[in-house]
């Protein structure tokens, strides 16, 4: 009893000693919280928000969300995003049993011969395995059995690092719900670029169509002698230019319809798509909500929101390994010189039972670099929150006063078109009574056909910016 009191006595105070020896180091520490918004689960519904509309009720064109429908299930980049996240989600069944008991069963054969003149030979020579029979030789081990460890996890270590598991997990989601809306306004814009080019090339050939009808007109006005060759040589000049720009137009037809082909992961061929009315198109109009909706409907912040919360429980997980742990293990099984007796009880049974505690005592510089790394992550994770906050809101108010300038653009530029293409028919009728020379007649073609370009331009442009803007609100991901 006298032992056994003394045992305990050691015991209790190493234990006391080590927990003494455990003081953590000091690390300054910024506050995370201070100067945040309010978290994204704050449940605002006093205001109307596009980005809740998924994509098959934001954009009307039935060609379009066909094409994000096949991009969403096919592209490459989505799919890899995807096994990073079963990945993720295996880190938390990892995590989990880790503070769970481990129970292993295994058996084991062995079979020895020592010599003669050694320790164990002349003990083996000397003794009897039972009376009147000697020692196998060679001698046999045989073995079969169960083992168990458990680490007890009383500084909650071991669960915290789950738990950061588990918004880690919810943090990859995010970032596929953030390449999500990323894929739909890759195709939504280069979408919008493939119909204008289509009107581009439609504008190309109307006005060739003009050019080749003046043309033909300086040829008759030259038989009359009204007008020069140079004349007739200057606007076969502006045919063949206008001609060859068609050529450059296509391959940009090209390469926009084999970048949507790789976005929806498939080899290149024709894109279906309705280019007609495009010029008439209006933009949808988006409802931007109140700046606290970012919150929610960002997967950018929300993602950096989890990383966040998962950075202040690697701060406990790395404290708490300056504590002691401690384990069990035990182990249940038969042990025997031969397979026959292996079974034999309680002869061959055999058993074990250990609990240690451990902590580090000296030379701790790698844990506490690995404690102050936590907390450099943490307010690292802090500002990347921040910074992500600030970015959503600046990309919403630039896209909103792009809008906005776009529409009133496209305004001035609709009735400069409107005066230019009056001006061609009255500069042909000028110079058919020579009333203008024919360089006048070029200059309005010309002028003409690059107002309406222009016009094409910023009409894809507004429908760019209303893509933009929904992605900028945190939309196209459910």
């Amino acid at each position: 009893m006298k032992t056994n009191s003394i045992i305990k006595t050691l015991v209790a105070v190493l234990i006391v000693l080590l927990v003494h020896s455990c003081a953590l180091p000091k690390v300054t520490q910024k506050d995370p919280n201070k100067n945040l918004p309010a978290t994204y689960q704050n449940e605002v519904t006093d205001s109307v928000n596009s980005a809740k509309a998924d994509w098959k009720t934001f954009f009307e064109d039935p060609a379009l969300t066909d094409l994000i429908d096949e991009a969403v299930v096919n592209n490459k980049e989505v799919n890899i995003m995807l096994q990073k996240i079963m990945m993720s989600q295996n880190e938390i069944q990892t995590r989990k049993g880790e503070y769970l008991p481990f129970v292993n069963l295994g058996a084991g054969a062995e079979v020895e011969k020592v010599g003669e003149y050694t320790r164990n030979g002349a003990v083996e020579e000397s003794l009897n395995i039972r009376d009147g029979k000697a020692f196998p030789d060679p001698l046999g081990d045989f073995k079969l059995g169960a083992t168990a460890s458990w680490e007890l996890d009383i500084w909650k270590k071991l669960r915290n690092a789950k738990k950061a598991a588990v918004l880690e997990y919810l943090a990859t989601t995010e970032g596929k719900n953030l390449l999500i809306t990323n894929l739909v306004s890759e195709v939504a814009r280069s979408y919008y670029e493939l119909v204008a080019l289509d009107n581009e090339l439609q504008n190309l050939n109307q006005n060739i169509e003009i050019q080749e009808n003046a043309l033909e007109v300086v040829k008759l006005l030259k038989e009359g002698a009204r007008t020069t060759s140079l004349a007739v040589k200057r606007f076969q000049a502006e045919v063949q230019k206008n001609k060859s720009e068609v050529y450059l137009v296509k391959q940009e037809i090209r390469e926009i319809e084999n970048e949507i082909n790789f976005l929806l992961g498939r080899t290149p061929q024709p894109i279906v798509r309705n280019a007609t009315d495009f010029i008439d198109l209006v933009p949808k109009i988006v409802q931007t909500g109140i700046p606290s909706q970012l919150l929610q409907n960002r997967p950018d912040v929300r993602q950096a929101e989890l990383e966040l919360a998962a950075s202040r429980l690697n701060i406990k997980v790395a404290k708490a390994d300056f504590y002691p742990s401690i384990g069990i293990k035990a182990g249940v099984g038969f042990n025997a010189f031969n397979p026959k007796f292996l079974l034999n009880t309680p002869e061959s049974l055999l058993y074990s039972a250990a609990a240690d505690v451990m902590a580090p005592l000296v030379n701790r510089n790698a844990i506490k670099a690995a404690y102050k790394n936590a907390n450099a992550r943490q307010i690292q994770a802090a500002y990347e929150y921040e910074q992500q906050l600030l970015n959503a809101y600046k990309e919403v108010a630039n896209q909103v006063s792009n809008l906005d300038y776009l529409v009133k653009s496209y305004d001035l530029k609709e009735q400069q078109v409107q005066s230019l293409t009056e001006s061609i028919e009255i500069a042909n009728q000028l110079f058919q009574y020579a009333r203008a020379d024919y360089m006048e007649v070029l200059l309005t073609q010309r002028d003409a056909l690059e107002a309406r370009k222009e016009l094409i331009h910023t009409k894809k442009e507004q429908m760019i910016a209303t893509v933009d803007l929904y992605k900028a609100l945190g939309g196209g991901w459910r």
